[in-house]
């Protein structure tokens, strides 16, 4: 008899949420036994250390003219965030704007450039967490949320004209199976995981999940303009270059595709929020937020991804009106 031929295995078109839940868990154990090591060696140590000195010549009051420039103890809470640019641009972002605004306390383990797979596959971001909170809580802070922002550095930047087919060619202008793969798959799964981390850890320590908030991006312009000019901490330009690469050279149409990226993006995030493991976590959507008419985008937008002054202050209102709620 002639042998049956094997059918060949298809190709993985979906994140196996139940892996990527026991992935960022297991992430999470292995943060969370390295600090109660540290935790216990910190302990030890602590009952050791003598009585602390003033430092000489030091105050052992705080002058009134600090306690004036300073401010009120009062606080509207504390915040732990972990994120990308968004928490962490040059003069002025959400985070900043959340201390200075709305009085908030906010403990950042942001970093601008990092990607949401950097923070969810690597251990350190997850142990660089929980040494936050573990700082907050000796001091008896507990913290209303945690914020999280990711995703942007995934897409765009020197890995963004792959997305893309060429101007040339009968095709749409995206890939359809490359942005899935990256969006719907890739992202997705970094996103379940770096979820059910965050939230064994909070778990760990508190004996229930912190709030957790999650943001879309809302639609920017790819115009060709980086932060200041193209240059120092956050280079750019990160859009326009993939669509010259590509062929792509009319700005208008153009920022229909990144548009349909972004809610592409923004329906995944959302995907993952409802899932029934995490009934903590809440999205906010971000989109029609800041301008993106050809005449007023600038108003809003510095740059091809990040808010100019304004336009952060409009985001961190709607980050504001959300954390009030919970």
């Amino acid at each position: 008899m002639p042998t049956k031929k094997k059918t060949p295995s298809k190709r993985k078109t979906d994140v196996n949420i139940n892996a990527a839940i026991a992935g960022g868990k297991s992430a999470a154990d292995d943060v969370i036994a390295f600090r109660s090591k540290q935790l216990r060696k910190r302990a030890a140590i602590a009952n050791k250390l003598p009585t602390r000195r003033s430092a000489p010549g030091a105050p052992k009051h705080l002058p009134t003219r600090s306690k004036e420039l300073f401010g009120s103890k009062k606080i509207a809470g504390v915040l732990v965030a972990e994120g990308d640019s968004w928490f962490d641009y040059p003069m002025q972002d959400v985070l900043q704007l959340l201390e200075d605004d709305y009085l908030y306390d906010v403990e950042s383990v942001a970093h601008k450039g990092d990607c949401v797979e950097d923070m969810a596959y690597s251990n350190g971001q997850f142990e660089e967490l929980a040494r936050r909170l573990e700082k907050l809580l000796r001091d008896g802070k507990v913290p209303e949320a945690i914020l999280l922002s990711g995703g942007g550095n995934d897409i765009a930047g020197d890995e963004f004209a792959i997305l893309l087919n060429h101007a040339a060619s009968s095709l749409p202008p995206l890939n359809e199976s490359i942005v899935s793969g990256v969006v719907d798959i890739r992202l997705k799964d970094a996103y379940i995981r770096i979820l059910s981390g965050i939230t064994a850890i909070t778990k760990n320590y508190l004996g229930r999940p912190l709030p957790i908030v999650v943001h879309g991006y809302d639609h920017p312009v790819p115009d060709g303009r980086g932060f200041m000019g193209g240059w120092w901490a956050l280079p750019g330009p990160w859009l326009k270059p993939g669509f010259t690469k590509k062929g792509h050279l009319d700005q208008a149409a153009n920022t229909k595709v990144v548009a349909y990226l972004i809610d592409r993006f923004n329906t995944m995030l959302k995907s993952v929020t409802s899932l029934p493991a995490f009934p903590h976590v809440h999205y906010l959507d971000l989109r029609g937020t800041l301008k993106n008419a050809p005449a007023t985008y600038k108003k809003d937008w510095a740059n091809e991804l990040h808010p100019s002054k304004s336009g952060f202050d409009l985001v961190t209102k709607k980050f504001a009106d959300v954390i009030a709620k919970l």
